[in-house]
């Protein structure tokens, strides 16, 4: 997150989403997979930042996803955004990961305590 630190920064936001121990629906969960087409990935974070700083100013942005097998508690996604206010930086890292979930060609597995996998939405 060094790309953060800049003197004009007066927040620095982060967003860190962590594999949970419950599914949505309440089953136990042991890990989840991930799966990307990551030179798309990268586009579409790419594109993110741009929107970032043209909707809400001068803010950097840092996104960073996992890819492949993941215990519960690990981090799945962190986001990072800096800005001369908080109010943007907030902004920014709620938007990043509202798009990041709607646009990132990257798939969720999650496996299951006891056995079974399903291929789950990104929500």
């Amino acid at each position: 997150m060094d790309d953060l630190e800049r003197a004009g920064a007066g927040a620095i936001v982060t967003f860190v989403g962590i594999v949970r121990a419950r599914s949505g629906d309440g089953a136990a969960v042991s890990r989840l997979s991930y799966e990307a087409y990551e030179p798309m990935a990268i586009g579409e974070f790419e594109a993110i930042g741009a929107e970032v700083r043209e909707r809400f100013g001068d803010v950097a942005l840092v996104i960073v996803h996992a890819v492949g097998e993941l215990c519960v508690g690990e981090n799945a996604v962190v986001i990072g955004a800096a800005a001369p206010h908080r109010g943007a930086a907030f902004d920014a890292c709620r938007y990043a990961i509202e798009q990041i979930k709607a646009r990132a060609p990257i798939w969720k597995k999650e496996r299951y305590e006891g056995g079974g996998a399903v291929w789950k939405a990104n929500d």
